[in-house]
């Protein structure tokens, strides 16, 4: 980072419990709920994990790279990583570190693995395993958070207070600007008038089946759109939800099961699928297209050894629709993000 973080040098860093000495404070609890951003994990030893997803997106979309930065802690293979994705190519890369190499800030979104730093403010790289090097610095800007009130700290609202979840998520940026370069093996990108995105995940395991997507790269500036829809187990039952939200003109809409809306459709092929989802106000109706798909890493139980497959080269459709009929947005969204992972047809209604 810059000057501009110097601030930062003064910051109080910690490992997780199961990689070394930890940050036991209930202070730093209290205040983590209502910054599902920040690390959650500061009192786990084992069967947890927590990885940040930052999506950058060049000007002129030749360049789609997502960087998730991450630990592990499941025993004799606890240890932190750092997965690439290559939008155009669907290439993927899995960078491992050794577990102690990992840190968060104690006052801020702030996470460090060996010389790389991921913040809400920009990441700093250099990375070089196995014949694959990614180096330089990319400066975030105008970053558009989610809201959090005592009632909603964050996206999952108050889902967000409930113990014994198998997985949590969280929203860092809905949308940003991006200035900077990156130089993957003498190749540089550039990144300058660029755009961004960061979510999070965090608990033991990702749902047995889900469809998750998201893109802010529409024809109508500052516009960006989420969905997650999962298979979610909890207290001994299982039952389909979701969550996700629309930024338009200043605005965010929130569709979750916790608000009371719907899935009234979910339809799929090998590279499609349809949603419809009705809200108390808007209707949402989406349809995705996968292109280039590669694997990932997911936790199971903490350990990163499930592989599923994602595209960041998407194309979704979205229409949201008033309760009278009138369409309020159409757009395509193009360098989306797409995972269709599992049996699907536990999720339609």
């Amino acid at each position: 980072m810059r000057d501009r973080d110097a601030h930062k040098k003064h910051e109080k860093f910690y490992s997780p419990a199961g990689a070394g000495s930890s940050l036991r404070s209930p202070v730093y609890d209290v205040r983590k709920i209502w910054k599902p951003h920040w690390f959650q994990g500061n009192r786990k030893k084992n069967n947890y994990f927590e990885g940040w997803y930052f999506k950058n997106v060049s000007a002129s979309g030749e360049h789609c790279w997502s960087f998730i930065p991450g630990v592990s802690l499941n025993g004799e293979d606890t240890h932190a990583f750092v997965q690439v994705i290559n939008g155009q190519t669907g290439e993927t890369w899995y960078f491992r570190y050794p577990p102690e190499s990992f840190s968060f800030s104690s006052s801020s979104f702030t996470i460090k693995i060996d010389q790389n730093t991921f913040s809400d403010s920009g990441l700093y790289l250099d990375m070089d395993q196995r014949g694959q090097t990614f180096k330089g610095n990319l400066e975030f800007k105008n970053i558009v958070g989610y809201p959090a009130t005592l009632r909603r700290p964050g996206i999952m609202g108050w889902y967000r207070y409930a113990p014994f979840m198998e997985c949590y998520h969280g929203i860092v940026s809905l949308h940003h600007e991006i200035t900077g370069n990156l130089n993957h093996n003498g190749t540089n990108l550039n990144f300058h008038d660029g755009s961004g995105y960061i979510e999070k995940d965090w608990g033991s395991s990702m749902p047995s089946a889900w469809v998750w997507i998201q893109t802010n790269h529409f024809n109508t500036p500052n516009t960006s759109f989420m969905l997650s829809v999962a298979r979610i187990p909890w207290i001994g039952k299982t039952f389909t939800g979701f969550l996700g939200f629309f930024l338009h003109k200043n605005k965010v809409i929130t569709f979750a099961t916790y608000t009371g809306a719907r899935l009234v459709k979910l339809e799929n092929e090998r590279n499609k699928v349809g949603i419809e989802i009705q809200g108390k106000k808007h209707r949402l109706l989406l349809e995705g297209h996968n292109n280039s798909n590669g694997p990932l890493n997911a936790p199971m139980l903490g350990k990163m050894d499930r592989v599923i497959h994602e595209s960041i080269d998407s194309e979704i459709d979205v229409q949201v629709i008033s309760p009278d009929g009138e369409i309020l947005f159409e757009g395509t969204g193009k360098n989306a993000g797409l995972e269709m992972v599992g049996n699907l047809d536990m999720l339609k209604p």
